[in-house]
């Protein structure tokens, strides 16, 4: 018998974040279950319990340090329990969960969890990340990272801290899975990467990432292309002609402005002015077809004044984006942010802020999704709600359709004519499969 199934024979994996975290997990659930591992069953107490951290907030980070008050009561419960932890780790982070946690490994360092976990060293040559294949948590949309890392460095942010520097996939590695993907029945792909739209092939720089696009589209096949989460700068009018005719690649894209004001840009090291990002976002909104975005805006950070905060305010109003991720400012140790800028933004005019910005969204989202009261959408079913009877979907341009359906229809293109619009979804009725 394999020396690991004689000290850990089940575990689970609890994550925390983005959908890098949660592919990463899908890469752990690998690594674990050729080591010998078996997940646990539901209501029993697994001999290896991992957290997927992210550490892009404070509260994420204390959500992780709650955890740890319930390992006492689960190693009485199992002798041979452990805790693990990685993800996004800061150093000061890094310190505290060593307090509960049996041990902490990089994400980097997946490829040595095994070994990590035998208290070995290992001398043999160990597989890279993107080699790790994934155990894919859903059949007919998956996650694939085409990089890993950031070189941005925006003040605010510990990700080029933790993850390190961007390192990206081979061109060839991607059109490999996507391919394998959808001869499996895989309908819906999504790029990932902290700065997805800054990939290039490591073995050919002039090859990059508009050149990747055009050649997933040529595979055959019916399913879409998504990509999370793009730089604004890197919308140059090449990428932008491609998508005014993608046929595959989505029409919807999360597009981070963090704040409306120039000088509150130029703290954060974002290298836009608002004046670039809405000039990019007016040509995406005039030539591609069905466009749709998300974006996302810090409140409160160093040194914003109320003034400053208006800006934001004012940008957002005039650019209405169908979903706002809103963040109130907390130091991330480390970051540059923390070593030369002061928090200085009380955290009651932080709470404000973030609550003028979310009743703003919520006048904005409803008045953009009744303009699709009448028409006929297609959709990509992704959920059930049995308790219902009811289908959740999503539009090609990510506009979520609920509808009376069956769970048999997961997975399944669909048409859906719109009767309603509510706050942030639609209600329509199913017409046809296809």
């Amino acid at each position: 018998m394999d020396n690991m199934k004689k000290f850990v024979q089940t575990y689970n994996i609890v994550t925390y974040g983005c959908a890098m975290n949660r592919s990463d997990s899908e890469r752990i659930t690998t690594v674990l279950e050729k080591a010998g591992y078996k997940k646990a069953r539901h209501n029993r107490p697994p001999d290896l319990l991992v957290f997927n951290a992210c550490s892009v907030r404070q509260s994420a980070v204390d959500r992780i340090y709650g955890q740890m008050g319930k390992f006492t009561s689960l190693r009485k419960r199992n002798p041979k329990f452990r805790a693990a932890v990685t993800g996004c780790i800061l150093p000061k982070d890094r310190k505290k969960l060593l307090r509960g946690f049996d041990f902490i490994f990089n994400i980097r360092d997946l490829n040595k969890l095994a070994v990590i976990l035998k208290g070995q060293t290992s001398h043999k040559k160990l597989i890279n990340y993107f080699k790790i294949k994934p155990k894919y948590q859903n059949k007919f949309s998956c996650l694939v990272p085409i990089s890993f890392g950031c070189n941005r460095f925006c003040t605010y942010c510990a990700v080029p801290y933790t993850r390190g520097l961007e390192i990206n996939r081979s061109a060839a590695d991607v059109l490999a899975e996507v391919a394998q993907l959808v001869s499996l029945g895989c309908k819906e792909i999504t790029l990932l990467g902290q700065t997805v739209s800054s990939w290039q092939d490591p073995k050919n720089k002039e090859y990059v990432f508009v050149d990747l696009l055009r050649n997933l589209e040529k595979l055959p096949g019916k399913f879409w292309i998504r990509f999370h989460s793009p730089y604004i700068l890197d919308f140059d009018d090449q990428l932008i002609d491609f998508l005014a005719k993608a046929e595959k690649t989505n029409n919807y894209f999360n597009l981070p402005l963090q704040s409306g004001n120039d000088q509150i840009l130029k703290k954060m090291n974002r290298k836009y002015s608002v004046g670039q990002y809405l000039k990019v976002l007016s040509k995406l909104k005039s030539r591609v077809p069905g466009f749709n975005f998300s974006t996302d805006i810090i409140v409160g950070f160093c040194g914003e004044t109320e003034r400053q905060f208006q800006d934001s305010f004012k940008v957002f109003k005039k650019i209405s984006p169908s979903m706002v991720y809103i963040a109130k400012y907390s130091v991330r140790p480390g970051t540059v942010a923390a070593k030369t800028l002061k928090d200085s933004v009380p955290l009651k005019a932080k709470k404000q802020r973030h609550i003028k910005l979310t009743k703003l969204l919520r006048q904005t989202a409803k008045t953009n999704l009744q303009k699709e009261v009448g028409k006929t959408l297609e959709v990509l079913v992704d959920n059930y709600l049995p308790e219902k009877k009811e289908c959740l979907a999503k539009t090609r341009n990510f506009k979520t359709v609920r509808f009376k359906g069956s769970k048999k229809l997961l997975g399944k293109f669909a048409r859906v004519k719109i009767i309603k619009a509510r706050e942030f979804e639609l209600e329509g009725e199913l017409k046809e499969l296809f």
